[in-house]
């Protein structure tokens, strides 16, 4: 059997768990120090990243705190009226809300608050956003506004009058989504073998300083969701760090894997869903067993 027969057959087994979930999936799996050993699956293919844009992001936000550009102290004050829509956080609350930039940063990334990123993104800037993905070899990934350009480009494409009925719209399955709306080259995107080059830059303590990266680690670790990657590893000594994100018929995760001896894997899945229902848990499971299944194919388990 040739070398290239085992990669073969982990692929057809992927894209089978992608079919039986209904789900189109594009994969990147590898161990931290051996990258190049890698288990993929159209990786190099730019789709709407959603709210994994936080991830490049917060490496932004944490090389300018190094660069002495950013306090992390300094109080930000949201009233009302300058809150993005979202699911969770501070998008959800009614009166004014004061707390430091790192603790904003904190919000965006352990429950993905979109009013959160929204205004870590005033101070960091999309300039500095750029300057971080082209220093770290990002050539593909694109910030285009992060969610309020998204969101923005959304209610134009559906007609909408806010971005709930525009999400409504994408929802309903009666309904084909609007030309377009999945069209990575107008909302935020990236490859998955750049946001698993992103996730090895910070376990390996090179896409910010060594306290930023611990940091942002630290950060990955508080998300609370535990249905899609961290599914597929449901044990006390496996710790899984990672960053949800979901838009329409497209549920994400990109994070990284620890085993107890010590082994680390970066593990991106990201999916397109045949349906648009809210609520998909076969969509949202496959993501974990997927992800599994590569690393016990990388690990020799398989």
């Amino acid at each position: 059997m040739s070398a290239a027969a085992p990669d073969r057959a982990i692929r057809r087994t992927l894209r089978a768990m992608f079919d039986d979930a209904g789900v189109r999936g594009l994969l990147h799996v590898a161990e931290v120090h051996r990258p190049t050993a890698a288990v993929t699956l159209d990786a190099d293919e730019a789709v709407l990243m959603g709210s994994l844009y936080k991830v490049p992001l917060m490496v932004a936000y944490c090389r300018q705190v190094d660069a002495g550009v950013l306090d992390p102290l300094q109080r930000i004050t949201l009233t009302p009226k300058d809150r993005l829509p979202g699911p969770t956080g501070i998008s959800q609350l009614r009166d004014e809300v004061s707390m430091s930039l790192r603790d904003l940063v904190v919000m965006m990334m352990a429950i993905s608050d979109n009013a959160a990123a929204d205004a870590v993104l005033r101070h960091v800037g999309a300039e500095a956003f750029d300057d971080t993905c082209r220093a770290l070899g990002l050539l593909r990934t694109r910030l285009n506004n992060g969610a309020a350009g998204t969101f923005d480009r959304l209610m134009e494409l559906t007609g909408a009058a806010s971005v709930d009925a525009a999400m409504a719209r994408i929802a309903d399955n009666d309904q084909a989504a609007p030309p377009g709306v999945y069209d990575p080259s107008w909302v935020a995107s990236t490859t998955p073998a750049e946001m698993a080059r992103l996730l090895r830059g910070i376990w390996t303590d090179t896409a910010a300083s060594p306290a930023g990266c611990a940091f942002i680690r630290r950060t990955m670790q508080l998300q609370p969701w535990r249905h899609r990657l961290a599914a597929g590893f449901p044990y006390d000594d496996v710790a899984v760090y990672g960053k949800t994100a979901t838009f329409g018929a497209m549920r994400h995760e990109a994070g990284m894997v620890r085993f107890a001896d010590g082994h680390t894997y970066t593990a991106v899945v990201l999916t397109q869903a045949a349906r648009a229902d809210r609520s998909l848990p076969r969509a949202d499971a496959v993501i974990g067993a997927a992800a599994r299944r590569a690393v016990e194919y990388l690990r020799g388990d398989a």
